[in-house]
């Protein structure tokens, strides 16, 4: 140490070792770039002499800028545009395909697109082919229907053309055209059939993903075109793997509507098991495998090609191969024994993920009489594995353990010596609940679980896991043969962990003491010795310990009672009995176990919007399902899409009260009118809301339930039924009046009359908005649903919000229009911030998923621009959004 500080070249050595360190780390080449400096630099696409090399690394920065989720301004974007297109006097080919992608993702609007679309349409009928295809995608990415039908000769003859990237650019940009002009892309359903004979392999493969696009609403259709495609017509390996998802796709339906015949397609299955390409194979054995209720005999066969690859040299096809098996193995273990050998030589394949695959199959499928073979090996690679895949062979072993229960003794054994192993604190968790569990379901494992789980906490780092193991030593250690030998390591607890764990340390003790009475003097020294703890909690808790325990009953009902004490209850006698001067000790005893009535208030808030103000049978339901049984009315309603919050349809302090709840379904449309009489002198009975549908001609009116009796200060309840087409989302005015009979009440004797007189009263009008077929439903990982949807419903576009005090009011206008669940917190916009972008998930009638990503950006007028693209299951919905922004 002496040596160390004095030796004057030490600084020197640690300050050469960071710089090594850094010449080691690598970084970005993007690293620290900002949008404005990118934006400075594009100004060199204006000079006179262009360098076509400087210009593609600007243009890479901005692209990478908008794939990072950068918004540019509508001033800032026409910038751009009109910069980029002066490098079409560059002849530089390289840089003329970095010109197609900026053009395709910087396009500002409609009016800006004229500017390009003569030079474009030049490149589409240029001999080169690399020009021709990329002019193709960007003139389908940019212009509109009008000028899309001016160019649709060319693009139909594309479709055929010899050059296979001008095919496959027409076919792809038709796909992203079939949300905006389907009908136009239809047209061309001559030339895709020719499409799908072409030689080559990518050309086919994008012919017959939009042949079955454009079918991908009709199920015969697709049956039918699955089924003219089976019969040779596609050759491409790429192709074929495709065919196979929509064979897959259609006997998965046909098997829950009891549709079409599915055998000829299962054939088809079998056949391609022996095709020459092995994606074809791998994608067939994978599709018979994951069919519902398959039987062992239609698996045989994909087994036995996928046991072959798992010999293959290949470590995609080993992985692809353990993966499905592994899949298998979890429905059918016995379809997979036979493949046991050939994984047993996997697992010390060099891919660990391929190891950990074939080692948790194993397990799955192995017998009793391989288990310490098993483990044996898996102990050899544990410690080169990541933790997730650690935290799989875990759970692999429970199930082994509670499938053979007469080999806890070597399971356990092995989670023990792993749980002593370095890993984080998902891994160390799966394991001491893989031991908890193997304690409770197998009573001969609890004594050697216990010792282990001992040993484990004298070394834990991990408070959460201390406290477990603590309480769960309290509960079970008393109990077992020898309790006295788990003493010393819950009280080194109290000597050497954090206040958390002491804490609960004190308490196992306790529960030593309470149940076993030989042990009780040395368990009252031990927590004597934490009445001088520094934590509070510590100490209280050994000063109540030692009060019970020191008492002539040992405190065993103190100890070891079962809390099912509410928290309420015991604040209120703790106030209660301190407000009262305290005197003689508090007791438990005089706390009530029972719940108090919760206030009407607290009611009303914890029951859903559709129970909050039901009769009384109903409402104490709180459910729909008792509206529909209590009211014949609305039995054939079928599931509640949405229910809307409370609305008023009339002003404060009139004779009465009315608020409307609107439920959706999927053909009908229910208003639930809450109904208050805030007149004394009046009952109202027979009460019922006329809706007048003049300016909903969509709806019908198919049910109404009066009310019966509306008495003074009571809430009350009558319903409107309105059909609507099943799953549209009909909108309108809808114009109410409340109707009803008037009856007098006698001041002097409290009694209403017999006669009344009829009388109504105007509510407020109340719109049927598109925010009322969408319910927020967020999603755990934008990011990956995003990518699932894919691109084929994807539809954006820009819009002008006007000016705003800042983002954040555009952000919570925009995002209340919709009605969708803002993800990762996006909808919070950082102070001062120029530019946004929100991430939403929801879901429209018809149980169609929608995500929609929204970008931000003001400019110093507090003028804000917005761009929205939509991403869903079909490009009906995608539009539907759209159309949502454009009539707000």
């Amino acid at each position: 140490m002496a040596a160390t500080a004095q030796d004057p070249s030490a600084p020197l050595r640690a300050e050469k070792k960071d710089e090594d360190r850094d010449e080691d780390m690598e970084y970005s080449p993007f690293y620290g770039i900002e949008k404005g400096a990118v934006l400075q630099e594009a100004r060199i696409f204006n000079d006179p002499h262009i360098d076509p090399r400087r210009c593609q690394q600007v243009i890479t920065k901005l692209l990478y800028l908008l794939c990072q989720g950068e918004t540019f301004t509508k001033k800032e974007a026409s910038e751009v545009f009109f910069s980029v297109t002066k490098l079409y006097q560059s002849k530089d080919a390289n840089l003329r395909r970095m010109v197609y992608l900026v053009i395709k993702d910087v396009c500002p609007g409609s009016d800006e697109v004229i500017i390009i679309t003569s030079s474009l349409m030049k490149d589409m009928n240029s001999k080169t082919d690399l020009y021709r295809s990329n002019a193709i995608r960007v003139l389908c990415s940019i212009i509109d229907s009008q000028l899309l039908g001016q160019i649709e000769r060319y693009l139909k003859q594309a479709v055929v053309d010899k050059s296979a990237v001008v095919a496959s650019a027409v076919l792809v940009s038709a796909m992203h055209l079939l949300g905006s002009n389907s009908e136009i892309v239809r047209r061309w359903t001559n030339e895709i059939q020719e499409a799908i004979q072409s030689k080559h392999a990518m050309v086919q493969f994008h012919a017959v993903a939009l042949l079955h696009a454009l079918r991908a609403n009709d199920r015969l259709a697709v049956s039918k075109l699955v089924s003219s495609l089976t019969r040779g017509a596609v050759r491409s390996p790429l192709a074929q793997c495709l065919l196979v998802r929509y064979v897959a796709q259609v006997i998965a339906e046909s098997a829950a509507t009891g549709g079409i015949e599915a055998r000829p397609f299962y054939s088809f299955l079998e056949s391609c098991l022996r095709h020459k390409a092995e994606m074809v194979i791998f994608e067939a054995a994978r599709a018979v495998c994951a069919m519902r209720d398959v039987s062992t005999r239609e698996l045989a066969p994909a087994v036995t090609v996928l046991q072959l690859f798992l010999s293959s040299s290949k470590p995609v096809l080993r992985f692809a191969a353990v993966r499905t098996l592994n899949k298998v193995a979890m429905t059918h273990p016995l379809a997979v024994t036979n493949c046991n050998i050939d994984m047993e030589s996997l697992i010390s394949d060099q891919n660990r993920s391929i190891a950990t695959l074939a080692i948790t199959t194993l397990l799955k499928t192995g017998s009793e009489s391989s288990v310490e073979r098993l483990l044996k090996q898996i102990g050899s690679f544990m410690s080169d594995i990541a933790d997730e895949f650690k935290i799989v062979v875990v759970e692999a072993i429970r199930a082994l353990c509670l499938k053979f229960p007469q080999k806890y003794r070597a399971l356990m054994n092995f989670l023990s010596n792993v749980l002593r192993e370095d890993g984080g604190f998902e891994y160390k968790r799966a394991i001491v609940d893989s031991i908890l569990i193997l304690i409770r379901e197998i009573p001969d494992a609890k004594e050697s679980g216990l010792s282990h789980l001992c040993e484990f906490i004298e070394d834990c780092e991990f408070t959460y896991l201390s406290t477990q193991i603590l309480h769960l030593l309290g509960r079970e250690g008393p109990r077992t043969k020898e309790p006295a030998r788990y003493i010393r390591y819950i009280y080194n607890r109290i000597i050497l962990e954090n206040a958390t764990v002491r804490a609960a340390a004190v308490a196992s003790l306790a529960r030593f003491g309470a149940l076993v009475a030989e042990l009780r003097p040395r368990i009252l020294v031990l927590l004597s010795r934490a009445l001088y703890d520094n934590d509070d909690e510590v100490r209280d808790r050994a000063t109540l310990y030692l009060a019970e325990l020191g008492g002539k009953a040992g405190g065993v009902e103190a100890v070891d009672v079962q809390w099912d004490l509410p928290a309420r209850n015991l604040e209120k006698s703790l106030r209660s009995y301190l407000e009262n001067g305290g005197e003689g000790p508090f007791s438990l005893a005089a706390v009530p176990r029972a719940l108090p009535p919760a206030p009407k208030k607290e009611q009303k808030k914890a029951q859903s919007a559709f129970g909050a103000a039901l009769k009384p049978e109903v409402a104490a339901n709180g459910d729909l399902g008792a509206v529909v049984q209590s009211m014949p009315q609305f039995k054939g309603l079928g599931p509640l899409f949405k229910s809307s919050e409370p609305a008023k349809l009339t002003e404060e302090e009139t004779e009465y009260s009315i608020a409307v709840v609107k439920h959706v379904f999927a053909r009908h449309l229910l208003l639930q009118f809450n109904c208050t009489n805030t007149v004394e002198e009046q009952v109202l009975e027979d009460v019922s809301v006329t809706v007048d549908l003049a300016q909903a001609e969509e709806f019908e009116e198919e049910a109404v339930v009066p009310l019966e009796r509306m008495p003074h200060g009571a809430v009350g309840h009558t319903f409107t039924l309105l059909r609507r087409p099943e799953g549209s989302m009909a909108l309108g005015k809808l114009v109410n009046i409340l109707r009803f009979k008037v009856k007098e009440i006698d001041p002097s004797t409290g009694e209403t009359e017999e006669e009344g007189y009829e009388d109504e009263y105007t509510l407020e009008d109340l719109n049927v908005a598109p925010g009322d077929y969408i319910r927020a439903a967020p999603v755990p990982n934008f990011r990956a649903a995003w990518e699932a949807l894919g691109e084929e419903a994807e539809l954006g576009d820009d819009y002008g919000l006007g000016e705003r005090e800042n983002l954040q009011e555009a952000v919570e206008a925009v995002v209340g229009i919709l009605g969708m669940a803002p993800c990762d917190g996006t909808d919070a916009v950082p102070p001062n911030a120029r530019s946004h972008t929100v991430l939403l998930a929801g879901t429209l009638i018809g149980d169609a998923q929608a995500l929609v990503r929204l970008s931000f950006g003001i400019d110093a007028a507090r003028s804000v621009a917005m761009k929205l693209v939509v991403r869903s299951d079909s490009p009906d919905v995608s539009q539907a959004i759209h159309q949502i922004i454009q009539d707000a």
